[in-house]
């Protein structure tokens, strides 16, 4: 059983893209949904889908590419609040990735959203990961 499955998403993600699949699976959770929703918003995936096999629920996710090379779109992906040591700021430290090319997932008080959404709402929360 996945204990964390943020982290298992995450490492899904990076893995599949390493060796250019063009679709990752991915147990559903609400975390792993807002995720995803994000993702796709964000312009780092095309698009994901919902599916039940055997009473699971899962996420598929269109991986997106560029040119005929298929140079991923989704490059890095970093875990930063893990289960043994959660990473929290507030609305003033809310971190820029990359010089704000990239985005910081975050989990708020008003649902799982950017670093540029935290920072014009002007709330803090938990870290989850950096992505670019």
């Amino acid at each position: 059983m996945i204990k964390d499955d943020i982290s298992d998403m995450l490492t899904r993600l990076r893995n599949a893209n390493m060796v250019r699949h063009q679709i990752v699976e991915i147990p559903k959770t609400k975390m792993t949904l807002a995720i995803a929703k994000i993702l796709k918003e964000e312009g780092y995936i095309l698009k994901f889908e919902e599916f039940e096999e055997n009473k699971r629920n899962f996420l598929l996710l269109c991986l997106k590419y560029n040119g005929s090379k298929r140079k991923p779109i989704l490059t890095t992906v970093v875990r930063i609040s893990k289960p043994g040591l959660r990473i929290y700021v507030n609305h003033k430290n809310i971190p820029q990735v990359l010089g704000n090319l990239g985005i910081a997932i975050i989990s708020t008080s008003k649902g799982v959203i950017t670093n540029h959404t935290a920072k014009n709402l002007g709330i803090g929360g938990e870290v989850i990961c950096y992505i670019w």
